[in-house]
């Protein structure tokens, strides 16, 4: 009856965010959404394989960083090539959280969101 398709996160830095996504996950743009007034801006990013969506938005008037509470929260992707993946995200220096017994890691977006990377 029902199927996934999409989550958000806001950002404070749209093109930084897109710079991030793009190349520590390659997830591309796939449709935008501007506000007449110039108040917002929607992006969704996908992968290229599923109907997935990753919505960024970006609001004008925010200026402080958003309240992610105790970031209990994430997104999870799974890595075709694990190792490259990790090696890719220690470069970037985004890994946040290793957890070698379970074969998985974190890395932070800009906005400081977790996005676990899990194996195939």
């Amino acid at each position: 009856m029902f199927q996934f398709n999409h989550f958000n996160f806001n950002v404070l830095d749209l093109e930084k965010s897109l710079k991030f996504y793009k190349e520590a996950l390659n997830l591309d743009v796939v449709r935008e959404k501007d506000s007449s007034d110039g108040s917002f801006k929607i992006v969704y990013l996908g992968d290229g394989i599923t109907n997935f969506r990753l919505e960024l938005t970006w609001m004008r008037d925010q200026k402080e960083p958003y309240n992610l509470g105790d970031e209990e929260f994430h997104l999870a992707l799974t890595a075709k090539d694990f190792d490259k993946a990790y090696a890719l995200h220690k470069e970037m220096g985004c890994i946040c959280f290793e957890n070698p017994d379970m074969g998985i890691y974190f890395i932070n977006d800009p906005d400081g969101y977790w996005i676990e990377i899990v194996p195939a």
